[in-house]
């Protein structure tokens, strides 16, 4: 593959921005290469500057569900940006936004659009801790939940490839009200409740942990923590900022059947544009301003652009209900092709997956928390992730995330895939 330009452009990027990039899981450190630079997409594929194309699993972290530049969601946008980019004011495609995910998902009652996945979740444990009165939270080690300065404790994603889990700058008295407990470890978030009792305003978990790599729930433990936030009069609020209308139009918690007092959302809603949403019961969204006491604003929140775009994708997920089989099809073979070739190879790897996500760790242990995945060769991803990629394979820069398949994925992508993972495989001596 060609990189000149895409090498030119770090180059002149690392002078001028931080690290080169404007997120730091895209410098490509923790697989030990320069980035790519991106320069369109289509369906599955995508396209560097230098003219590469890859079969893209990554899709902007998840949110291009039906593949890259859909007709449905470009028309849709072309059609908004014609009328305005934005107002600063209300509009009607915030309302119809708001009342298809109330209709999609049970656990909302009324739902309050914001910029991002990180606006959702910093957001939604204010108002937990508005509606309580209370200032603890729990979260789990290795969900990541953004980069607000007390989710950034124990975080997952990017922060795993770096020497630091943590972030400097985030002052002791800002973090000290986050309790961390073990994902999949009911006993553990027990004892925290225990421990502080009466403190705890909320507790935050992804359904599905995708941010240390795709981590499953086991039996049982997403009802356990429904029970007991009940029972100790605290929120259960979910992160479904990878899972939501993923995994299906309900999210993680129609699939498992759970009811979360509040739950946010991220860029899925919007097509991929920046845009997120939290909302759950309406006695705790009505502490939101200016209904209530609890303050947040955003002069792009409910951006009709995003919002058109959303609408887009989520109405033609609703009128397509077979894309989900589809799409779940397509990483049932992948992952279960993945997880063959493991096998016939005696690969030291296991795969963890569930619906159209799944992950590959280099590890020959399962993984159901973050101990266990942070016993992953991440050279060996680093290799892996090279070879492919000269394959013309784009995955995630980091062992710590998960893939994504598209309703754009067909049988020849999955197929060219497994065929370069084997050549990888045959590289490490197997049969």
């Amino acid at each position: 593959m060609r990189d000149e330009i895409s090498r030119a452009l770090f180059a002149e990027a690392k002078k001028i921005i931080p690290g080169g990039v404007n997120s730091p899981v895209r410098a490509f450190r923790s697989v030990k290469r320069d980035p790519v630079f991106i320069q369109s997409a289509e369906g599955a594929y995508i396209i560097d500057v230098d003219g590469n194309r890859y079969i893209d699993y990554v899709g902007s972290w998840g949110p291009a569900i039906l593949g890259h530049n859909h007709p449905v969601v470009l028309e849709a946008v072309r059609e908004a940006a014609g009328r305005g980019l934005s107002f600063g004011a209300a509009t009607e495609a915030e309302v119809r936004m708001a009342r298809l995910m109330i209709e999609l998902v049970p656990a909302l009652e009324m739902v309050r659009m914001v910029n991002s996945g990180t606006e959702a979740t910093m957001s939604a444990l204010r108002v937990a801790r508005g509606f309580t009165g209370r200032d603890k939270i729990i979260k789990f080690a290795g969900c990541y939940h953004g980069h607000s300065d007390a989710l950034l404790v124990k975080g997952g994603s990017g922060l795993l490839s770096e020497t630091k889990p943590d972030s400097a700058g985030v002052s002791a008295s800002c973090a000290q009200d986050t309790l961390v407990a073990q994902y999949n470890d009911l006993d553990s978030v027990s004892r925290l409740f225990e421990h502080n009792k009466g403190k705890i305003a909320a507790l935050i978990v992804e359904p599905v942990a995708a941010n240390m790599g795709v981590v499953l729930p086991v039996d049982g433990f997403l009802q356990g923590l429904r029970e007991i936030c009940t029972q100790e009069g605290a929120l259960l609020v979910f992160d479904e900022v990878i899972t939501g209308f993923r995994l299906g139009l309900g999210g993680a918690q129609g699939l498992f059947g759970i009811k979360p007092d509040v739950s946010c959302f991220g860029k899925i809603i919007g097509g991929g544009m920046p845009v997120g949403a939290y909302g759950g019961r309406r006695e705790v969204m009505e502490m939101v301003s200016p209904s209530g006491p609890v303050y947040q604003a955003g002069t792009l929140s409910g951006n009709p652009v995003a919002m058109a775009a959303g609408i887009a994708q989520l109405s033609f997920l609703r009128g397509h209900p077979e894309l989900y089989a589809h799409i779940a099809a397509m990483g049932e073979v992948l992952f279960s092709g993945l997880a063959d070739l493991v096998k016939r190879k005696s690969v030291p790897a296991v795969i963890n997956t569930i619906g159209s996500i799944g992950s590959l760790f280099w590890t020959e242990e399962p993984v159901f928390n973050l101990d266990q995945a942070m016993k992953a060769d991440t050279s060996r991803y680093a290799e892996y992730f090279n070879f492919m990629l000269e394959r013309g394979i784009y995955q995630a820069p980091a062992q710590f995330e998960a893939l994504f398949v598209s309703a754009s994925h067909s049988s020849a992508e999955i197929a060219k895939t497994l065929e370069a993972a084997e050549d990888f495989f045959n590289t490490l001596g197997g049969s």
